[in-house]
């Protein structure tokens, strides 16, 4: 298989992990137009539901192979042939089809949640490749909270799985335990010690349970994983998974990785926006690239530097994610500064001293008023210009 070793491919499952948040289910209607908007994103893959699962789902995998034609349609199953079937059937339609199985790779889960052993986990595992290939050529197999499994025994499960015609091994973080040198050192293992790694894609999914998700997938980067799972707003199963948007802007901005995505950043701000209304989900203000105060500023002494020049608090320009604009957002601590730009926006040209008399008068407004707008400017400066 020939890849550009430097590209990283954006596997997006806002439409099937991310929909497994409770409140947030999608009709089909509302998933094909969020997959329209993926595709003008330029997202490599678009996980669009696991067909088993319920009817609905079945159904907007069908409408959403029919409704794209760029990215891969891919489809989730367990490492069961009823599941292989039902997706093989979804994905009919689709122009470029992939069919996501796995199992559990952790002692946890093959102990506890599958009553087996790693003998009989593995056979189960290479019998699901072999059968969904039958059908579709493209095979990611997920190795089910790989974070937690002997690192070893994942390698054996990733060579059989392999040499059974996987073209993507998912090592997936499923319960966001690992720290990052760890996910990354798991990761440079099996790049390391599994023979025919080179015959496939690694891919890593990480869940954000301790607020690491995206760190452990730059840390898997690093280290050899060349495709990246995860959601737009970070949205998904408890505390959520990988954020697309955190991940392709810390590539863009430290192009010393020497890796790049084919996503079109600035359709981020737009296509945040759409999933957070239609899941009637609120991005919270402060989440990095889309969060409304990921460009504003209102301590007085950022607002002074970014005036005097934006990069002093701007590593990312708000238009390289499609956002309105920074804003200096005027408050009890804003500084004299700020309160002269925005004035002058309002077509106020003011002295030395008449500013530092405008600005008693402002900080007494805005420890009475949590947020200053323009019409609290206007007021202010009219009962200025009438005295």
């Amino acid at each position: 298989m020939l890849h550009d070793p430097n590209r990283v491919y954006v596997f997006d499952t806002t439409l099937r992990d991310g929909e497994q948040v409770p409140g947030c289910q999608l009709s089909t209607s509302e998933k094909v137009e969020i997959a329209k908007e993926l595709e003008a994103l330029g997202v490599d893959v678009i996980e669009a539901g696991f067909p088993i699962s319920s009817p609905g789902d079945f159904q907007s995998v069908v409408e959403l192979s029919k409704a794209v034609s760029e990215p891969i349609i891919c489809a989730l199953t367990r490492a069961n042939k009823g599941d292989i079937d039902s997706a093989v059937a979804a994905l009919q339609y689709a122009k470029r089809p992939r069919i996501h199985t796995g199992i559990g790779s952790s002692d946890m889960h093959i102990k506890h949640k599958f009553n087996s052993t790693r003998e009989e986990i593995l056979e189960r595992a290479v019998e699901a490749v072999k059968y969904a290939k039958k059908s579709v050529e493209d095979i990611e197999f997920y190795a089910e909270d790989a974070g937690r499994a002997d690192v070893h025994y994942l390698a054996q499960m990733v060579e059989a799985v392999i040499a059974a015609g996987a073209t993507v091994v998912n090592i997936p973080d499923t319960n966001g335990y690992c720290l990052p040198d760890q996910y990354g050192s798991k990761i440079k293992f099996l790049k390391e010690n599994v023979k025919n790694i080179d015959q496939a894609i690694i891919s890593v999914h990480c869940h954000n349970d301790l607020g690491l998700a995206t760190a452990n997938s730059i840390a898997g980067l690093q280290n050899g994983a060349r495709q990246i799972e995860g959601t737009i707003n970070g949205i998904g199963e408890r505390a959520g998974n990988t954020s697309i948007e955190e991940v392709v802007m810390i590539l863009k901005t430290h192009q010393v990785l020497g890796l790049y995505t084919n996503i079109n950043s600035k359709n981020f701000y737009e296509l945040s926006r759409m999933v957070s209304s239609q899941m009637r989900m609120p991005v919270q203000p402060n989440k990095a690239i889309v969060g409304s105060n990921a460009f504003a500023h209102s301590s007085g002494i950022h607002q002074d530097g970014f005036l005097k020049n934006r990069e002093n608090y701007e590593i990312i320009r708000p238009e390289d994610v499609g956002f309105p604009d920074a804003s200096i957002v005027l408050t009890a601590r804003s500084g004299r500064h700020a309160l002269k730009f925005h004035l002058e926006r309002l077509g106020f040209n003011l002295s030395k001293a008449e500013l530092s008399e405008v600005y008693h008068r402002f900080l007494t407004l805005a420890d009475q008023k949590i947020d200053i707008n323009d019409n609290d400017l206007l007021a202010m400066m009219g009962k200025q210009l009438l005295a």
